[in-house]
């Protein structure tokens, strides 16, 4: 991949009958508190980061990760990966403090984390982002981002992780909803949810693409791109091509190798007609009057990929080669996919039920079975009961690493930062961690601008400098 990329990851918290707490908020703020306080998973915020993170709020772990409370959702941010294989293993990473955590506290019979995108109950949405380091040269022209567009618009026939149902969000200008035919089930959790296709305030306009430009970098020479229309999968393997496959036309778009005459009419509207389309025919309609598949679009940049990406690396080489394979098997093999995408995993296990228990598509049930699928917690999570084929199952065995938790990537920002978290675990000094830069009593500080560097050497020599604690004991020599 060699591109730092990171992956924000929202829970949804679920409460048993037999939980006498019935405030859903509650566990998530026992769970983080649990983290900091009695594992020692990482260092907890001493500072106000905004007017909506006070100290306390939530901190950076052991692994170079985040952990905070985000309106009431437990937030796991990954460290910055590098390379593909780490950026999944760091992402399955928060799963697992979240589930260890309730094991610890007595409460996985009664709680679970739910790893999806919509709360069937109220309607809300929650999500998962993705953060890419990108050159601060590269073109950002209309035609450019018109054709990243389609790409993220029609991506999510293999990324999306389905739904039952569908939404009808406001928009920013709160104008009401058409009335609209009942939908069945849909490819993407993300798709109804999505109003406007660049916006930088989205907290009530939700973007394809936040163009916020906060790059946590030297903003000289970096830029992050930040997109909010993923869906949480819950199958490593969607994940990798999610996150590998959009790094490629990232490199593709850096270089001036983007496909051409590729822009969508309307990228919202085919966000959400792809998603929602019965028929799978994912037709969607171009600036320039044509009409194309999606599947058709996606091969068109796999092709290009193909052309001038091949042999740039042996991580580079397995993307292509499994984007081909399930482009390949879409139309023609479904059956392979199932345990690799989660939209057409699910759908199965649903048929399945709908035709046993002889079930109508509105039934509340079947939204039951959609959240039991994006539970963490392997003994009951649905997902992990589904068996997959041989290419499949090893790269999803191959990223599941117990250690992730705790260790950071070896080769980027987050292993000097995890030193620091470390550090700051045992001293008794004020300190202050960012994506970017690491502070002693909020005036001595490390700016760690380049993401590719580990500053592990950097860390270590400001850490070493003597300083007193508040019980007059250095910390230097500990």
């Amino acid at each position: 991949m060699d591109r730092v990329v990171g992956i924000e990851t929202e829970y949804g918290c679920l409460l048993s009958e037999d939980e006498p707490n019935v405030n859903s908020e509650l566990w998530p703020a026992k769970v983080k508190n649990y983290l900091f306080r009695k594992a020692d998973a990482g260092t907890i915020d001493l500072h106000y980061r905004d007017y909506e993170e006070p100290p306390g709020n939530g901190g950076f772990l052991l692994n170079g990760g985040r952990l905070y409370l985000d309106m009431g959702h437990i937030e796991y941010a990954s460290p910055e990966c590098l390379h593909l294989h780490d950026l999944v293993t760091y992402e399955l990473a928060g799963d697992d403090l979240l589930q260890s955590s309730l094991v610890a506290l007595g409460a996985e019979d009664r709680v679970s984390f739910i790893k999806n995108n919509v709360d069937h109950h109220t309607g809300a949405t929650f999500g998962c982002h993705e953060n890419y380091l990108m050159k601060r040269e590269a073109q950002f022209t209309p035609p450019i981002l018109g054709t990243l567009l389609t790409f993220l618009a029609t991506r999510q026939i293999f990324t999306g992780s389905g739904r039952v149902g569908h939404s009808n969000p406001l928009a920013f200008d709160f104008e009401p909803p058409q009335s609209e035919a009942q939908v069945n089930f849909q490819l993407s959790q993300r798709a109804d949810h999505i109003v406007n296709d660049i916006y930088q305030w989205v907290q009530f306009n939700r973007a394809i693409i936040n163009a916020r430009d906060e790059p946590l970098a030297d903003y000289r020479k970096y830029r992050r791109l930040h997109l909010l229309i993923g869906d949480s999968n819950m199958s490593p393997y969607a994940n990798a091509l999610k996150i590998g496959t959009t790094a490629c036309v990232l490199s593709l778009l850096e270089e001036g190798r983007l496909p051409r005459n590729l822009v969508l009419a309307d990228a919202v509207q085919s966000t959400r007609d792809i998603s929602r389309d019965p028929t799978q025919q994912w037709i969607i309609r171009l600036e320039n009057g044509k009409s194309i598949g999606a599947l058709d679009v996606q091969w068109e940049f796999h092709q290009v990929a193909q052309k001038y990406l091949h042999n740039s690396s042996a991580e580079t080489n397995w993307l292509l080669e499994n984007w081909g394979f399930v482009l390949e098997a879409m139309p023609h093999n479904r059956q392979a996919l199932i345990g690799g995408i989660d939209w057409i995993t699910k759908k199965w296990l649903l048929e399945a039920f709908v035709e046993s228990e002889r079930l109508t598509w509105d039934d509340p049930w079947l939204q039951s079975i959609d959240l039991e699928y994006h539970n963490i917690d392997p003994r009951r999570g649905l997902f992990f009961g589904v068996t997959p084929g041989k290419r499949i199952a090893e790269w999803n065995n191959s990223v599941r690493r117990p250690s992730a938790t705790h260790v950071p990537p070896a080769n980027t920002r987050a292993s000097g930062r995890a030193r620091a978290v470390a550090f700051f675990q045992s001293c008794n000094l004020p300190y202050v961690i960012n994506w970017d830069s690491i502070a002693c009593d909020s005036r001595d500080f490390l700016v760690m601008g380049n993401p590719f560097e580990t500053y592990n050497e950097e860390v270590e020599r400001f850490l070493a400098k003597p300083r007193v604690t508040n019980t007059d004991t250095e910390c230097a020599d500990r």
